[in-house]
């Protein structure tokens, strides 16, 4: 059965001012990274790259987490959607943000997310999340709704789970709940002819999507890969950086 999948690094590099995060983030789709400095408790400095991405203008979109430059690390990697405009930001680049300031704020050595989903039937999916090697997460999805196991029975992937996620549970277990469901909901889009598509949609859902960028923002034919045979081939470019050896 196809899978998608998706792999979050985190790890940290001490400074002799400051401190260093770098975070890693692939899958079918997307390929970034993140570093990010925490200095005096504010964040010092933050850039990002795009290996890979789905559309032109997605690099670009790395300039706007500037924004995020002078503010205090959360400890919920959710805290950043409220600080800036998502919708004018990369989603995945933001979240990994997110992740990267929260690791900071709580002083994590490293982290590691594995996500793996296969293709619906009919609808349905088993959906599976292992933080640092241990299984964490694992759901039975109908279509854009978690049927089980309790506590998440009956909740929906799109609007109001972060809100159910950030009053019902605790705030590690409320961040790994969100970044599995970023991955149910994207998963879908291995079943639809994305290199079909000439430019972003028109949605505003997102930096590339906003109606002044998305008719210029070109698909990048080819840019969706296939982990299902091949898990370890995820971050396999990241070692040397995420390892501060770069």
């Amino acid at each position: 059965m196809p899978l998608f999948r998706r792999r979050i690094l985190i790890a940290t590099d001490p400074m002799e001012i400051g401190i260093r995060y770098r975070a890693a983030l692939e899958d079918d789709f997307h390929h970034f990274r993140v570093e990010l400095v925490v200095r005096d408790g504010l964040i010092a400095s933050l850039h990002a790259q795009a290996p890979r991405h789905p559309y032109s203008l997605c690099p670009s979109a790395a300039d706007q987490l500037q924004q995020l430059v002078g503010t205090v690390p959360a400890t919920s990697a959710h805290a950043v959607m409220r600080q800036v405009d998502a919708s004018q930001q990369c989603t995945h680049m933001l979240e990994l943000s997110g992740l990267t300031a929260a690791a900071a704020a709580r002083a994590l050595q490293q982290r590691r997310y594995d996500i793996e989903i296969p293709l619906r039937v009919d609808g349905r999916t088993h959906a599976t999340l292992d933080r640092d090697g241990t299984r964490l997460l694992a759901w039975d999805v109908q279509d854009l709704e978690i049927e089980g196991p309790p506590p998440y029975s009956g909740i929906g992937l799109r609007q109001g789970m972060a809100r159910w996620a950030l009053s019902h549970l605790s705030e590690d277990m409320a961040e790994a709940a969100l970044v599995l469901r970023r991955c149910a909901v994207i998963s879908m889009g291995k079943n639809r002819p994305l290199d079909a598509q000439r430019h972003a949609q028109l949605s505003g859902a997102c930096y590339a999507q906003q109606p002044e960028r998305a008719p210029l923002a070109l698909r990048q034919v080819g840019s969706t890969w296939n982990f299902t045979w091949q898990p370890d081939q995820l971050c396999r470019d990241d070692q040397d950086w995420i390892a501060f050896k770069v």
